[in-house]
């Protein structure tokens, strides 16, 4: 797994660059992140990488999100960058808890990806059918926590196979797991036991896509 240290080291390579090769401080990070640095503090005592931070870090520079997971070069971040596949990442979408929904014509920003997870993902010719958004609320927990980022492929809506699917309601945008019902009911399913499966009419319930990854902050 990333470690955040390493992680935090090569954004402030990359500062490092962008102000004139001075030192660069804790507080420099916390300002390019967009976060408090009391926040980045904790995060780091806690080994907890501010993931969707660093995505929008990455996108409005247009670099890989791998060059800060993993051992890269900092020296070849652009020259890399272009060998990359990408996907959409709608950074102001939250689903689980309801009260969002996937906009067709707002266009996202990009997410670079390597080949290792484009490999993940299904392939290079899947790619074009994935986009990413964040999770919010604890009731996919233990398997998808809030700050999490899930890659969804579109072209998986056929509900009756097993996994977790970002759904739309007239409530809003949720991940749940689904239980398809003989009466027309569809149950969206949490994995965190607290909470009981709610139960809907099918009619009300648009398969959005299939959750295939995940970028998880819970470290």
């Amino acid at each position: 797994m990333p470690d955040i240290l390493a992680v935090l080291h090569k954004v402030k390579d990359i500062l490092s660059q962008e102000l004139g090769e001075r030192k660069v401080f804790d507080k420099d990070v916390a300002e390019a992140l967009g976060i408090n640095q009391l926040t980045l503090a904790t995060m780091k005592n806690r080994a907890k990488i501010p993931y969707k931070e660093i995505l929008e870090f990455c996108a409005k520079r247009k670099i890989s999100i791998n060059w800060l997971l993993f051992d890269q070069v900092v020296e070849s971040l652009q020259a890399e960058t272009d060998k990359f596949a990408s996907v959409h990442y709608f950074r102001d979408i939250y689903a689980s808890a309801g009260g969002g929904a996937l906009n067709e014509d707002e266009e996202g920003e990009m997410m670079y990806l390597d080949e290792e997870i484009v490999h993940k993902l299904g392939g290079i010719g899947m790619i074009k059918h994935i986009q990413a958004i964040n999770v919010l609320g604890d009731s996919m927990e233990p398997t998808l926590y809030t700050g999490d980022v899930v890659f969804i492929n579109k072209e998986y809506t056929n509900a009756l196979k097993s996994g977790i699917y970002v759904v739309s309601t007239p409530v809003g945008l949720f991940i749940k797991r689904l239980q398809l019902h003989a009466n027309g009911t569809v149950s969206l399913v949490s994995d965190n036991e607290a909470y009981a499966p709610e139960v809907i009419n099918a009619e009300d319930v648009q398969v959005i896509g299939k959750v295939v990854g995940k970028l998880s902050a819970n470290i």
